[in-house]
């Protein structure tokens, strides 16, 4: 478990605090403007699922700014959580292929170190008819200090290969790390991500999904969020997320028992994010099973499964020398 180290304590003056009246809300406006009137170094742990420049359709946004016009807001916005996270202070950007390594350039640059390059692979990807079709996002775990931050280890650990498969004595009991790959749906790779290759398992939050909020079409899940917010800050520790949406970060912080508050440009989804908000109480437990594979449906009967292991074994087969 790494918390701030104490033989590295980056130079930096006492945290601002942020005042009461800021915190557990969703603050409707342009995030920029908003995150300008919050204090210096005051927030432990910031989350950005920012729109990814694609076209998408939000009522008050437009997705479909020139390149270099949303590269000037992106380091802007950044800039400003930079500015407002503690010296030991994290931050997370989920952002998708098309601005992944220029982000991450510009997040350096602004003098954030990367401690991981999370790919979260899911199934139901977008279809695309000139492309391969979008299953995947990118997510950049950003400290604001490279010796000083923290990350509970123990407190997301997985089961290792050696006590899911092997019942081998000399595993740790503690389990180990999860991978830096992240898989939705294990059921449909009958032949990969399996149990000896300890990737992360998280159900896509789909419409008929119980947890679905229902206002927003990009929704995360929520025991996504719950590994982060678990590994990056403690509680009663301030969780800020300039992109509120439809508030996952902000229910699952305080599920939690972590300070949070949120930016929002929507009217309409500050509205339906505060009623969420509204609807939870500290210590619920979080929505989604924390091992999808327990809770994923089972075909291992099933026509299916059987199929694709079939056509799985006979690929493999044909691959073999002669």
């Amino acid at each position: 478990m790494t918390k701030p180290r104490k033989n590295k304590v980056p130079p930096a003056g006492p945290t601002a605090e942020i005042p009461d009246h800021w915190l557990g809300r969703i603050h409707q406006g342009d995030c920029v403007e908003t995150l300008k009137q919050i204090p210096d170094g005051c927030v432990h742990l910031a989350f950005a699922d920012p729109p990814f420049n694609i076209g998408y359709e939000y009522d008050e946004y437009d997705d479909r700014l020139d390149t270099e016009k949303y590269l000037e807001w992106s380091r802007c916005w950044m800039a400003n959580v930079k500015r407002v996270l503690s010296p030991s202070g994290a931050f997370w950007l989920a952002i998708g292929d098309e601005y992944a390594a220029e982000l991450k350039i510009e997040a350096q640059k602004l003098g954030f170190t990367c401690r991981s390059w999370v790919v979260w692979y899911y199934t139901f990807g977008v279809n695309c008819k000139f492309k391969f079709t979008r299953s995947h996002a990118h997510m950049f775990h950003f400290v604001n200090h490279p010796e000083s931050f923290t990350f509970n280890g123990d407190d997301i650990r997985v089961p290792s290969a050696r006590q899911l498969v092997y019942n081998d004595k000399r595993a740790e009991s503690k389990g180990r790390l999860p991978d830096d790959t992240w898989i939705l749906r294990p059921q449909d790779c009958p032949t990969g991500f399996n149990a000896e290759e300890d990737t992360w398992y998280f159900p896509r939050v789909a419409g008929t999904f119980k947890e679905r909020a229902g206002f927003h079409g990009c929704q995360m899940p929520e025991q996504l969020l719950g590994r982060i917010i678990r590994a990056c800050s403690n509680e009663g520790d301030i969780v800020l997320d300039p992109f509120s949406g439809s508030a996952t970060t902000l229910a699952v912080a305080k599920k939690l028992h972590r300070r949070f508050l949120g930016c929002e440009l929507s009217q309409e989804y500050a509205a339906q994010g505060t009623s969420r908000l509204n609807s939870i109480a500290r210590g619920d437990k979080l929505d989604g099973a924390p091992e999808p594979k327990v809770s994923a449906p089972s075909t291992a009967e099933g026509k299916p499964l059987t199929a694709r292991k079939k056509i799985s074994d006979q690929t493999q087969r044909s691959l073999l020398p002669e």
